[in-house]
């Protein structure tokens, strides 16, 4: 199948063979019919298969059958995200795929001044990517205006569900016309999922191009046990040896992200740190430095887990093996991407045996187990070991739910914008998942607690 046979128009044809983009993956050879049929749409697919322009291609055919006024008009289409890097990846896509057509994109997210996203808005749109925190501080503000709104598109819904964002969901649906198509994209397809589709969709077709919570199979999986005290050590011990990769390494905190920057910078390797806490300039200058290859190593919360993409990323690390068992999925996405090939390791400790135990339960897989010379845990990683219901710790996502309060809008973060134009047009397929037995540190199975989402 080619993009032609979806029933695109030449405008977007052109657009997209200009890009070398020649085949649909998938997921919009099932969604792009769909939307263009007019249907509201549930749409499951892991990172890196081309959700994107799944939704954003149909949804740029049928705002360009109107040509726009010029001056000021409200926006007829509204994509909500999780994150800035993900609003600011989002826009460059609609760009890049709508550059033919007489169509304005704008993006407010937190983080960032009012006074610019609000000229932008007087000036006039079309299409408005947001994150819901700072979109209420518009509606709130009358800067922003909802009542023509034809499209409304919710990716990543599972990250926002899980960010906490669920009221301001349901704030921002009732400015919304009732009347409207609806599209919900999403990298896991949870149950909870499609009961809040069930109250604000219209009998939503339903595309599921692979099992819920599945990676992509040509990603490679490790966990090297090891005493929490020593996980440094160890790895700058797997960096040093691997001296050509760039790597992205997943810590549990802020502070601790920040302290494992500045502890392999003593080590003699270029790293960065990327989280919540972080103002945008600082986490667009060192997400630029990683790219340009100028930094071998980001060391990242999980507000890095969606939305960034980096082509050609070999290795992802869990320094600390996310609270959630699918923010794993989310965090190892960043890698094999577009049928590439990828490496994810996971350094764990035995007070985390219950941690590894909810990943291996929800990919219905073991993973190795591989333990490095001269760095074997003082005791044996049991996967029963109780799960601490925070785990000492906040649960990180660079964001928190709204306030109802207007007063103080510039403390609601929104995660960074991601590189412009970066890999959000990945167009592979999923593959087959790569397996491996489990080894002899891994301890009883037993039970089935899950961690909590703290």
């Amino acid at each position: 199948m080619t993009f032609e046979t979806l029933g695109l128009s030449p405008a977007l044809l052109r657009a997209l063979a200009e890009n070398n983009y020649t085949t649909p993956t998938p997921i919009q050879e099932q969604a792009i019919p769909l939307a263009l049929a007019g249907h509201d749409l549930l749409g499951g697919a892991q990172t890196g298969t081309g959700k994107t322009a799944a939704f954003a291609l149909p949804l740029l055919q049928r705002l360009s059958k109107l040509t726009p006024p010029n001056g000021p008009r409200k926006p007829r289409a509204l994509i909500l995200t999780p994150t800035r890097e993900l609003a600011v990846q989002v826009a460059d896509s609609l760009r890049t795929y709508g550059k033919h057509l007489r169509l304005n994109t704008t993006t407010i997210y937190g983080g960032a001044g009012m006074g610019p996203q609000m000229d932008n808005l007087r000036r006039g749109v079309d299409i408005l990517v947001a994150t819901p925190g700072r979109l209420i501080d518009h509606l709130e503000r009358g800067t922003a205006k909802l009542d023509e709104i034809e499209v409304l598109v919710l990716d990543e819904a599972d990250r926002m569900l899980d960010m906490g964002f669920l009221p301001a969901i349901k704030r921002i649906l009732n400015r919304v016309p009732k009347e409207r198509q609806t599209l919900l994209f999403s990298a896991t397809f949870e149950d909870q999922i499609k009961s809040l589709a069930l109250e604000f969709m219209r009998n939503p077709q339903q595309v599921q191009v692979t099992a819920r919570n599945t990676i992509a199979e040509t990603i490679v999986h490790r966990a090297h046990p090891v005493d929490g005290s020593r996980k440094r050590d160890l790895l700058i011990e797997i960096l040093s040896k691997r001296h050509t990769d760039q790597v992205l390494i997943f810590g549990k905190t802020k502070h601790g992200c920040n302290r494992l920057a500045e502890q392999l910078e003593t080590a003699g390797l270029k790293a960065v740190a990327i989280h919540g806490n972080k103002s945008q300039a600082q986490r667009q200058k060192a997400l630029n430095l990683f790219k340009a290859g100028k930094a071998r190593v980001l060391v990242a919360t999980d507000v890095a887990a969606r939305g960034l993409d980096i082509p050609n990323l070999p290795l992802v690390i869990n320094h600390d093996l996310p609270m959630v068992a699918e923010d794993y999925i989310h965090r190892i996405g960043r890698t094999g991407r577009a049928g590439a090939q990828g490496e994810a390791l996971s350094l764990v400790s035995p007070e985390e045996g219950g941690l590894l135990r909810q990943i291996q339960r929800m990919l219905k897989v073991d993973l190795v187990m591989d333990v490095i010379e001269g760095f074997a845990p003082s005791k044996p990683i049991r996967l029963d070991t109780p799960i601490p219901k925070n785990g000492g710790q906040q649960r990180q996502g660079g964001q928190r739910p709204p306030s109802r309060a207007p007063s103080k809008p510039a403390h609601r973060a929104h995660g960074k914008p991601g590189d412009r134009g970066a890999g959000a047009h990945a167009h592979a397929g999923p593959k087959q998942h790569r397996t491996g037995g489990q080894g002899a540190y891994a301890g009883a199975y037993a039970g089935s607690r899950r961690g909590s989402r703290a």
